[in-house]
Parts: C-alpha cells; structure tokens; sequence
C-alpha cells in the first residue's frame, strides 16, 4: 500500500517535470511558463500534510537543482519549505472547494519566485525588483494559476483513489 502511493507520487514528480521542462516551455509566452512542481508540492502539503508536503518538496527541488539550478539544495530547500507550511492548512483543506487550493499555490509560487530573486538576484546587486516582479513573478503566477485549475483536479483525483485503495486494505486486516 505504501509502495502504490510511492509509485503514484514518483510518477506524478515525473510527468509534472517533463511536461514543465519540456512541453510548456515549447508553450512559454515572453519565457514565462508555469511551474508545475509548485502546484505538486502544494497540493501534496494541503492534502496530506506537513511531512509528505515538505518530502515531496524536497524531490521536487533537488530534481530542479540537478536539472536547471547553479547550486545543489537551493530549489530543495525552497521547495521542501513550501511543502512544509502547506501541510499546515490540511485541517482547512476541503476537496470540493477550489478556494484554498488557488490562494495557497499562488502564494506558494509567489513566495518561491521571491525568494528567487532575493537569493539569486538580490544578493548579487540587482536591485531591479519591480521589473521581475512585472516580467517574470505575476506572469508566471497567472500561468500557473491557469494550469492549476486542471493539474489540481487530476493530483486531487490520484489522491483521493489511494486513499480509498488505503481504507480499503485497511479495512480487511481490521
């Protein structure tokens, strides 16, 4: 059982980095594309809470890191942050709504492509925050946004038929 939700998560990391690397940059509009991991990580952290939230998004980033990043765990600790306090909204999260799901990604994404610019950009002199915040952050942000009405509803389906899978095996040792 535990392996079946192993295997699901691995797959949906998977998909969800192929088709960011991959697919919506062929889709990128001005070199903005979303961020697909985000909305895993997120969606990973409401639903089933702060320690799987904060593993996946440590799977999440360090792919980012080997992948993209300059640095080894930069992405894998931003990623592992943003798993690890939408985890803390799992008594809130209710899978009918769509509400809380929307405003924790965007601040999810948000917070990630902040903390992008302070660590990557600030810190190295480049004090131009209000054009990365028009050219890259809310772009990206409305993009993701888009996307996530989707992604959301297929992550929140896998979930929900591994948890009846999970109840039901549950079930028969009881």
């Amino acid at each position: 059982m535990r392996l079946r939700r192993k295997l699901a998560v691995f797959l949906i990391i998977a998909i969800c980095f192929l088709l960011q690397s991959t697919f919506f940059q062929a889709l990128a509009f001005a070199s903005i594309s979303p961020n697909l991991l985000i909305v895993v990580t997120s969606s990973f952290g409401f639903m089933r809470g702060r320690k799987e939230g904060m593993w996946i998004g440590f799977f999440c980033g360090l792919l980012l890191d080997i992948f993209f990043g300059s640095v080894i765990g930069f992405y894998a600790l931003i990623y592992s942050y943003i798993g690890y306090v939408n985890g803390f909204f799992r008594k809130m999260f209710f899978p009918d709504d769509i509400k809380l799901p929307l405003i924790l990604i965007a601040l999810s994404d948000f917070s990630c492509n902040v903390m992008v610019y302070l660590f990557l950009f600030f810190l190295r002199g480049k004090f131009r925050f209000n054009y990365y915040l028009l050219h890259i952050i809310l772009p990206e942000l409305v993009y993701t946004i888009l996307i996530t009405i989707v992604l959301y509803f297929i992550i929140l389906k896998v979930n929900q038929r591994l948890e009846m899978i999970e109840r039901r095996s549950a079930s028969k040792f009881v």
